[in-house]
This record gives C-alpha cells, structure tokens and sequence, in this order.
C-alpha cells in the first residue's frame, strides 16, 4: 500500500479537539490517514514526501451545493439584473438546448475550479435533461478531474401549463425520474468510507416538482439509504407560492411530504421562523448556505449563526456558476463570514456585554466607537473555514471527510503563504490571513493520498484546453 508523508506545514486538523500544529504533518497510507501531528511525531521516511514549510494545511473544503452545468451561461446579459424567479426564466430556454457533452465539459470545468480553490468533495445538483443528457455524463465527467462527487439526481416535473415555474421542454415524466433514479442508485451509489461517488435524490424545488413527486423521492431514498435534497426557502416568491398552491410555508409543505430528517440537507433556507428552525433542529436537517449566490440574486441573507446556536449542521456552497459566477469554495468560505458579519450589523447587538468589553467602556476606551451597550457575537475566520470543512461534511452526512485525523480521508489542501496577498497577515495568524485576505488560488489539493492540484496547477487537466472547449460550447448555446 503506496505511503505519503506531509511535513513541516502549520497544520488545521477542525477535529473534536481544533487541534493546530505549527510544524505539523499527516503519515497516510494508501489514501487514508494513519497518523498526524507535529512533524517530529511522525515516520521518517513514506513512498513520497512533501515537504510543506511555508505552507498552511486545511482539510479539504466540502461543497455543499452547486450547478456545474451553469458555468456554461455565466453573466448572460439578460440574466445579470434579475431576481430568482426571473432568471430562472430568462435561462430555461437556454439550458432546454444543452447536449451530454455540455454535461460533460461544464463538470469538468467546474470541477476544476473547486479543485483550485481547495475543494475536495462537491455535491452537485442536476435537475433537468434535456436531448438525451444524463447524469452518467457528469459522473464520467467528474472521473477525469478526481475530486469526490455526490452526484445529485434532480428533476422537474411540475411544468408552467401545470401551475409550476419551468416550461415544458426542461420537464420529465414522474415515471421515468423514479427509473432512471433507481437505476443511478443501483449503478453509482457507494456507501463505503472513502467512496468516490454518492448518489443523491433531489426534486428541483416545491415550484417545480409535484407533491407526489417529493413523496416518492423520499420513499425510494430511504429504501436505498441515500440522501436527499432540495431547493428550499430561498425567496420570499416561494413562500407565496406554497401558500397558494399547497397551504403551507415551505417549511411546512416538507413536513407534509415526509422529506424532514437527518438524511435531507436544504439550499439556502433563507426564509425561516423561529418555529421552523426547531423543526430543522429537532430533524436534524441539514442547510447549504450559498452566500454569494443569495447576494447575487438579491434573495436574502440566511440566518447561518442562529442555525448554528440551535445545533443544525450548515456547510457551504458555492450554488449554481450563472448566479455566482465562480465556482471559488475558499472565497465562499469568505463571504460567509462577511456576509454574517453584516447581519449582525443589521440585527443588532447581544443583549449583554463581556466582562472585558464593560471594563473598556467604564474606563472610557470605548468612548466615540458608537457600539451600543452591547457586544456583537462575530464569525471568527475559524468557524467560517468549520462551516466549509466539518460544517459541509456533516450536511452530506458523510464521518469519512472534513477533518484531518487518523482513519480520515486524506484529503486536503495547502496554500504557500510566503506570498504577497498574505504579507503581514501570515506572520499574525496564518489561519485567520486564509479567509481575512484576499482569496487566490491553491498550491496543493490532494484527495485520497492522491495530488489533483499542485504547484498551482491542475494535474490531470489541460486547462487551457478546457476553456477552449468550455468556450465553444457556451457560443453555441446562447446562439441557439
């Protein structure tokens, strides 16, 4: 069994423990780690050596939620300046024009780009299939790049004739999405540690599925011990669409189809009550929190801190590449953290300050800095980088990923920070430079032992290439 050493890195384990190891390092064999801590702990000698002074090392971040197929109708004119509903529309009628080798090339170029921001495993959400397009194609696809995939199932039923969103060339028959499901399961699905490929079940979202739909998705799922997933809460337009159409609020409307239990992981869950987080909490739901997205589409901003206080599992996604526009997960890890930060500002302050900060302000050091009585309860550069690792593993219900420990994957990535981005910032807090400055793209990022990306550059791909093709194709679709 062919053997890695990684040493002298300033090492991020997100275990039980936050253990950090300023000159730390993994000993992996055949793809799974065997030991990790300070350098000096370790094994002498392994089949390779990485020698990573200079260098932070992360677990590998876990994409939570994505479109790869969107890359392919990134900043379409039409499509900039429209809320979610709207896009959608303005986009349907392109996507009812890609082929299985737009699948294919628009997973790979995807991919690629979570590959060279740090990413390790991605969860993927296909839900239309238009002129013969399977999710085989994105499968095959992700097989050429390596990183680990939870290849999502999706699907559209509920077509506009029928009082839903899409139009009728982007929707399938419930009978041919519940076969074709069952056939992916039994053909893909891998439930074992280290498995690179996870099939999932994912009805688009309650505008563009049936009742019927969501219910026999969740009966077949559980049959197979697979996950499911939706699209949920991500407009206050969806909201009124489940009153009128189902008589609850989305987060009602899914306890009525039976999809609420650890084994169901929402986007977005942007707009939610008090109420309906005790329901995720209780279920043990999972959220994608896709920040950049929400901004983009100026849908809202999630209340990912909350979650968090209620113990519901949030990881991150990077969500579709045509409502993002990128595919950075380390950047995402980013904008969490921001975008928390500015609705704290909206919120307001906790009720009570700190001892120390009530010193401060006695002494009068607080004086002029308009902060209120109370303190705000900031996302630190470390929980944000815990919702992109930990967070993201936990949400695909996935105990082989997400940190650095014996009998984990070894999957992770590193970022030399002798660099001009981070100048200042690495000497203070290596960790914290990772997600304060700004982000660039990885050294190194390896999954199962196994480098996708080093030095920089991808190693299974020619990405010059791959833009070429990626191009075409794009210019042949917004043509028609």
């Amino acid at each position: 069994m062919p053997t890695l050493l990684v040493k002298h890195a300033y090492l991020v384990s997100m275990d039980d423990h936050q253990r950090e190891f300023p000159d730390g390092g993994l000993f992996i064999r055949d793809g799974f780690i065997e030991n990790v801590g300070q350098t000096s702990s370790l094994p002498a000698d392994a089949d390779e050596v990485l020698d990573l002074s200079g260098h932070v090392l992360l677990p590998g971040l876990v994409n939570t939620h994505h479109h790869f197929y969107q890359t392919l109708t990134r900043a379409v004119p039409a499509a900039q300046d429209a809320n979610l509903f709207n896009w959608l529309k303005t986009l349907y009628p392109i996507w009812a024009r890609l082929t299985p080798d737009d699948i294919f090339i628009s997973t790979q170029t995807a991919l690629a780009e979570l590959a060279l921001s740090g990413c390790t495993t991605a969860s993927d959400h296909l839900y239309l299939f238009p002129n013969g397009s399977s999710l085989d194609d994105e499968i095959a696809a992700a097989k050429g790049v390596g990183l680990r995939l939870q290849a999502s199932r999706g699907s559209m039923s509920l077509s506009e004739k029928d009082g839903g969103l899409p139009p009728d060339s982007v929707v399938d028959t419930e009978a041919h999405i519940l076969k074709d499901s069952q056939r992916l399961i039994e053909t893909y699905h891998d439930p074992n540690p280290g498995a690179m490929t996870q099939v999932v079940l994912a009805p688009c979202s309650p505008f563009s599925v049936t009742s019927d739909l969501m219910r026999e998705s969740a009966r077949l799922a559980r049959h197979y011990g697979v996950h499911l997933h939706t699209h949920l809460a991500e407009t206050e337009d969806e909201e009124q669409f489940c009153l009128q159409k189902f008589g609850h609020r989305p987060v009602g409307y899914m306890q009525e189809v039976d999809w609420v239990g650890e084994d169901v992981w929402f986007a977005h869950a942007i707009w939610v009550n008090d109420e309906e987080m005790r329901v995720f909490a209780e279920h043990k739901c999972g959220v994608a929190h896709c920040p950049t997205s929400n901004m983009r589409l100026a849908s809202g901003i999630a209340p990912i801190q909350e979650y968090r206080k209620v113990g519901i599992n949030v990881g991150l996604g990077v969500d579709g590449s045509a409502s993002n526009d990128g595919s950075h997960l380390l950047a995402e890890v980013r904008q969490a953290m921001l975008l928390s930060r500015v609705k704290e500002g909206i919120t307001g302050f906790s009720a009570t300050p700190s001892p120390a900060r009530a010193e401060r302000s006695a002494s009068g050091d607080e004086a002029g800095r308009g902060q209120g009585e109370g303190e705000r309860k900031l996302m630190t550069a470390r929980e944000a980088l815990y919702l992109g690792t930990r967070g993201g593993a936990a949400v695909l219900g996935r105990k082989d990923i997400g940190s650095l420990e014996p009998g984990k994957c070894a999957d992770f990535f590193a970022v030399n920070l002798e660099r001009l981005d981070y100048a200042g910032g690495a000497v203070h807090d290596p960790v914290a430079a990772v997600v304060f400055c700004q982000p660039v793209r990885v050294d190194l990022t390896v999954v199962g032992g196994r480098p996708i990306v080093r030095d920089g550059q991808l190693t299974g791909l020619d990405d010059g290439r791959l833009v070429e093709r990626h191009n075409r194709a794009a210019k042949r679709l917004l043509a028609g």
